[in-house]
């Protein structure tokens, strides 16, 4: 299972987004007490389609999508050279798939670790040290490169040149995700470990008054920072978050219209991590269960029917498909086939995001 690593300074609301995505209860003092070691847990990814057809099929069992989420210890200057919990750090971040920065704007009595609150500057801190680490890995293989002897000429002029580019690009501070890469360029950096490569989602934590104004310290120099890098960006207030998963549903709903909140800030987070992660859902319905599957983008029928069970795959015949969008817009399984969207699909469909199926196999 792919997993995402929430990373940032200490005493930014790191472990608070990791409480509210996973429903822990991790202790919120812990990293800045010296503690090390990582917190691992699981997240339900919130899908509005998911709770439309839990009430059309009113199921006994009803299983979401979930995520694996690691809480990293908090980071420091210096940690690229071992410095604070660095090497720990470092290690941790290059077990993840994907990276989620949660950076500090609220004020409180709470000391910031730099001093001050500055968003953009706690963002460069820990870039600094991501690209720092990846120049170190970059450099000790273009030094091998050099030095050393490759057996296919064409694999070495292309790697070498590969190499230069990346350590050109972290120079001027640029992560390696923001490099246009052919294939044959990924492959070859592919194990290399690249902690700049990561996909990143940057969370911004405020406090109350910052989240209902929509303005909070160097709002418009991080923005722009996360549109250049391609970066999605969510505002939450770890503070309110907490708030409302105290309150029953019923509550929860007042809570949020009294703020004008249509939804979680943590439901937007969980999402924007699974679409981040470049995966999808496709559901099976029944009184029994509603379930979400979770594939990558760009599998097939069989492979999605492998997500089941193996057995499944291997005696695969058919998939029975309806777009959920079909579904809803006729109404049942009966209509939708009635309509003609309900379809008959071979192994080599590419499955689409929110595809109801039900596969036909013998084994």
């Amino acid at each position: 299972m792919l997993t995402t690593g929430i990373i940032g300074l200490p005493m930014v609301g790191k472990t608070t987004v990791f409480n509210l995505l996973t429903l822990s209860q991790t202790e919120l003092s812990s990293f800045y007490s010296g503690k090390v070691a990582a917190n691992v847990g699981m997240a339900k990814v919130p899908d509005l389609r998911m709770d439309k057809l839990k009430i059309i099929y009113e199921p006994q069992k009803f299983t979401p999508a979930m995520i694996k989420v690691t809480d990293v210890a908090g980071l420091v200057a210096g940690s690229s050279e071992g410095k604070g919990t660095g090497n720990k750090f470092l290690a941790d971040v290059r077990q993840v798939d994907a990276l989620v920065q949660v950076i500090r704007a609220f004020a409180s009595s709470l000391p910031h670790v730099e001093g001050s609150i500055d968003p953009l500057r706690d963002y460069n801190i820990l870039a600094t040290e991501l690209i720092l680490a990846d120049l170190q890995v970059m450099e000790s293989r273009k030094e091998r490169l050099l030095t050393g002897k490759k057996k296919k000429v064409e694999d070495y002029d292309i790697e070498l040149t590969l190499t230069t580019k990346c350590i050109n690009a972290l120079e001027e501070g640029k992560p390696i995700s923001s490099l246009a890469l052919n294939d044959k360029e990924l492959l070859f950096i592919k194990d290399f470990g690249l902690l700049t490569q990561k996909p990143m989602l940057i969370v911004v934590n405020v406090d109350e008054n910052q989240y209902l104004n929509g303005s909070y310290p160097k709002k418009d120099d991080l923005e722009a920072m996360a549109k250049e890098f391609n970066y999605p960006l969510v505002v939450v207030c770890g503070k309110l978050e907490m708030e409302l998963l105290q309150l029953s549903e019923p509550e929860q709903k007042l809570f949020m219209e009294d703020l004008g909140l249509t939804e979680p800030g943590i439901d937007r987070i969980a999402r924007s991590i699974y679409k981040m992660l470049g995966l999808i859902s496709f559901f099976t319905v029944g009184s029994d269960e509603v379930r979400a599957w979770t594939i990558r983008t760009g599998e097939n029928a069989k492979e999605a029917a492998g997500t089941i069970h193996s057995d499944i795959s291997r005696g695969f015949i058919r998939a029975e498909v309806v777009a959920y969008s079909d579904f809803i817009k006729t109404g049942s399984e009966l209509k939708a086939k009635e309509a003609g969207v309900y379809r008959l699909e071979g192994k080599d469909y590419l499955v689409q995001d929110g595809d109801i199926i039900n596969f036909r196999f013998n084994v």
